[in-house]
């Protein structure tokens, strides 16, 4: 049996006055979490894991139609496959 992990992070920029409702947007999608912000310039770091690339590419398009986000950059993605070894 194989199993699938996928990791990125993302660059997400909004205006400084929309940054609390959009990092709580953000923290509410699944596998995500804001895991910094600069209130004076409105950009967000997020890590997003999910089992699937499909899941991920969904949560990531998710993040773009939240209300306030201007853009989402791409700027890390990491996938680890594991499976059963065979001798």
């Amino acid at each position: 049996m194989s199993s699938s992990w996928q990791v990125c992070g993302l660059m997400v920029q909004t205006r400084p006055e929309n940054i609390a409702a959009v990092s709580a947007a953000l923290n509410a999608l699944p596998g995500s979490e804001v895991s910094a912000s600069d209130a004076a310039t409105g950009k967000l770091a997020v890590v997003m894991e999910a089992a699937s690339s499909r899941a991920l590419l969904d949560t990531i398009e998710s993040a773009r139609e939240v209300t306030g986000v201007l853009a989402v950059s791409l700027v890390y993605h990491q996938q680890e496959s594991t499976g059963e070894e065979t001798p």
